[in-house]
């Protein structure tokens, strides 16, 4: 009886993966950055070695040979040590970045949530850059000007909606960036470890509304170094070492493996 049963979960679990599309699909994708193999002083001098070709580089590989898929409704976590590839690996599914090589296939809209607040212009208000960024992630204005509230009421910014962006915290300026960016359910919300920027309520609520995006279908891809984070909303976790995935799959399979790889022993 017992194997009858965990035979048919096996089945069902198949059924279920094979019915969610997949959104995100990477294909051997690499990323290279040819890096100066000296300092070079100025920029005058940068020139002139570049013309005479006397600058030596060395190769720098974030990304190697990374095969990946995205599916509807999943949360996917994404960990790893500094410089293993993370963010990288979030700004090629962006499209912020072009792969050296290799395959990206991107099927919905996407909402990248990788360094919220960037785009923001200082001397304008809160609620004008409201309007300019919402206008340049796609969503229509009229749309945007009739729900502003609700983005001013998420951000808990009343106060200060009305005053220059330059007069705002990091954290004033990620909160109304995720409010922002996430005003309109999209297809894929890509997060990289801007749910670290906050208090701990606020946090809170940007992860309900990550889940309530899952429960509609959206597809999410987390990058975060709490694993406590991970472990709580990711079914599938993806663990990247120097550029390469070196564990993939359940969450509560891979995230043991990382701790006893990484975290010194107790």
């Amino acid at each position: 009886m017992p194997s009858t049963t965990l035979s048919e979960a096996c089945i069902a679990e198949c059924s279920a993966e094979r019915g969610s599309s997949p959104v995100i699909e990477l294909a051997e994708v690499s990323v290279r950055f040819r890096l100066p193999s000296e300092r070079i002083a100025s920029f005058k001098e940068y020139i002139l070695r570049r013309i005479t070709r006397r600058i030596e580089y060395r190769d720098l590989w974030a990304l190697r040979s990374l095969d990946l898929t995205v599916r509807r409704g999943e949360i996917v976590g994404i960990i790893g040590r500094n410089g293993a590839g993370k963010s990288t690996l979030l700004k090629v599914m962006s499209r912020v970045l072009r792969p050296t090589s290799g395959r990206v296939i991107v099927r919905g809209r996407l909402a990248p949530l990788l360094e919220l607040g960037a785009g923001f212009q200082p001397d304008l208000t809160g609620r004008e850059n409201v309007l300019l960024n919402a206008t340049i992630l796609g969503y229509p204005r009229a749309s945007v000007r009739r729900r502003l509230e609700e983005v001013v009421e998420f951000a808990e910014l009343p106060s200060f909606i009305d005053a220059p962006i330059r007069t705002y915290s990091s954290g004033m300026q990620a909160r109304l960036g995720f409010a922002v960016a996430t005003l309109f359910r999209p297809e894929i919300l890509l997060v990289d470890e801007t749910l670290a920027v906050g208090d701990i309520g606020f946090q809170q609520k940007c992860l309900a509304r990550i889940e309530e995006f899952k429960r509609d279908g959206t597809a999410v891809v987390l990058v975060s170094h709490s694993l406590d984070t991970i472990a709580q909303h990711c079914s599938k976790a993806i663990w990247l070492e120097d550029g390469c995935i070196a564990a993939s799959g359940r969450t509560s399979d891979v995230l043991p493996e990382y701790e006893s790889a990484v975290l010194p022993a107790k």
